[in-house]
């Protein structure tokens, strides 16, 4: 393309992380002629810095967790069709404390009639699905079947091809939108692409384009550190994802039990450094057999460019009390940074005719991202997907 071409398309999606390719897929694959743009050679945000989990668990029944299962059935769909990786392990809540108990179990009975299906799981039958419940002190634990294990580098690196083989999207990579209008983007040189509708799937980097839709959308940002160990020895695998009774201080699935107010008040006496630093501890196994280790949530102003190493040891001194892996031995450390909408799963707003911002689905974008993009597309065509 020379620098003055100005190329036509049905849809221009801004950003290559896994709300991008969500919108990117769900557009194609109803027939839209897609250019998918992105500034970095491969997406390098939030989307690759997180556990690889498909988390149903965390949504609470009725919309968000059909639309999180919806994402659970595309991703399975993807994976069957492409080289991408999703492992349907489940996940298994562990109870170490008598309140983690009380909430799982208020949770299960919550839970009967709805579309949410878990159970309540004895210590030696936790101890029959995973190897990594530490069983000193073990209560018990919550089974769901309904969580997937992705590995996000390697997914988000190859969905783009995948996209562009099997349904002709143009990516344009290492090509950086600096401007964006009804029916148009910009870039440097000159380049533009014209589109009827425009979608900024860019994260909380939109701001650059549209500054004062930024301003008005009430977007929080979150930074979190994660850890991940070497590859495990002999083939050892945790089984399903894991959750400590930590966690259920965090997701709003569980707001509804009755002794979570007691779980929240006996960590606040107890442990305060983990509310400080929203520190709860989860686990999840890539095909390579590396174990991802996380996390930590730090908000807006607190955010710093410099990693504390005390947050590290922290969650290590949590992981280490309830999990037991055989070789602890970290590999790698990394943070992220993403953009988290107050009230809403995520941030969907069209700030001008057939320009529309969809970011800030928080740290469930592997969970929702495919489920409200095809929701997306659905309410635009009318039409359903076809893969």
């Amino acid at each position: 393309m020379s620098p003055t071409t100005s190329k036509s398309y049905d849809v221009a999606i801004v950003g290559a992380g896994i709300v991008g390719l969500a919108h990117a897929w769900m557009a194609a694959a109803r027939g839209q002629r897609v250019v998918l743009l992105e500034r970095s050679p491969q997406a390098v945000g939030a989307s690759i810095r997180n556990f690889g989990m498909v988390w149903p668990i965390g949504q609470p029944a009725g919309e968000l967790h059909q639309l999180a299962m919806r994402s659970r059935e595309l991703w399975l769909q993807l994976a069957a069709a492409s080289d991408v990786w999703a492992n349907p392990c489940g996940s298994l809540h562990l109870a170490h404390r008598p309140d983690e108990l009380s909430v799982l179990q208020e949770y299960v009975e919550h839970c009967r009639g709805s579309d949410i299906s878990v159970e309540m799981l004895s210590p030696a039958e936790t101890l029959e699905r995973t190897p990594a419940a530490k069983p000193e002190g073990l209560l018990g634990a919550m089974w769901s079947a309904t969580e997937l294990c992705v590995n996000p580098p390697a997914a988000i690196r190859a969905i783009p091809h995948w996209l562009k083989e099997r349904y002709g999207v143009e990516l344009r990579f290492e090509t950086l939108v600096n401007q964006v209008a009804p029916g148009v983007l910009r870039s440097g040189g000159g380049l533009s692409w014209q589109a009827e509708r425009i979608v900024i799937c860019s994260g909380s980097d939109f701001q650059t384009l549209l500054p004062d839709a930024f301003a008005g959308a009430g977007l929080r940002l979150c930074k979190l550190h994660m850890l991940r160990t070497a590859t495990q020895a002999d083939a050892w695998r945790i089984g399903p994802h894991l959750a400590s009774g930590l966690t259920l201080r965090h997701y709003s699935a569980f707001a509804a039990c009755p002794s979570l107010e007691e779980l929240r008040r006996r960590v606040r006496e107890e442990t305060p450094e983990l509310d400080r630093f929203g520190i709860h501890v989860m686990a999840s196994q890539n095909e390579l057999g590396q174990v991802v280790l996380g996390d930590s949530h730090e908000y807006d102003a607190e955010i710093s460019p410099f990693d504390r190493s005390e947050i590290d040891q922290l969650m290590l001194r949590e992981l280490q009390r309830q999990f037991a892996l055989p070789d602890w031995n970290i590999e790698s450390r990394w943070h992220g940074v993403y953009a988290k909408h107050p009230t809403q799963v995520m941030l969907e707003q069209e700030v001008q005719e057939g320009v529309h911002v969809c970011v800030g689905p928080g740290g469930a974008g592997m969970t929702m991202s495919f489920g409200v993009a095809d929701r997306f597309w659905k309410q635009l065509t009318g039409q359903e997907v076809v893969l």
